[in-house]
C-alpha cells in the first residue's frame, strides 16, 4: 500500500483529520496491524501511542508525526520482533 515503508514491521497510517477528510499527519504503525485494521475497523496503536483504525495511506511526502518519526529512527534495523 505504502511507499513510505522503512521497516518491514512499521509503517506510517493517519490520523488527525482536516475537514476536507485528509488526514494532517501520519503515525508510524506495525505493519501487520494495517491489513486487519484497514478491513475490521479495529484500533491500531501507533509508535507515539495514538490510537486509530487506519482509514487511509500515505502518497509519498506525506507529514509524519514527529515523536512516530523520533522513536522510529530510534529502533534498530532489523532488532524490531515483529509483534
Amino acid at each position: 500500500m505504502s511507499q513510505t515503508t522503512v521497516l518491514p514491521d512499521t509503517r506510517p497510517e493517519g490520523t488527525d483529520r482536516t475537514g476536507d477528510d485528509d488526514p494532517k499527519m501520519f503515525h508510524y504503525v506495525r505493519k501487520n496491524k494495517v491489513a486487519e485494521s484497514a478491513v475490521t475497523g479495529t484500533m491500531v496503536v501507533a509508535l507515539c501511542g495514538e490510537t486509530f483504525p487506519v482509514t487511509r495511506s500515505p502518497k509519498p511526502g506525506s507529514p509524519v508525526c514527529p515523536k512516530c518519526k523520533e522513536i522510529f529512527n530510534k529502533i534498530p534495523r532489523g532488532g524490531d520482533d515483529g509483534e
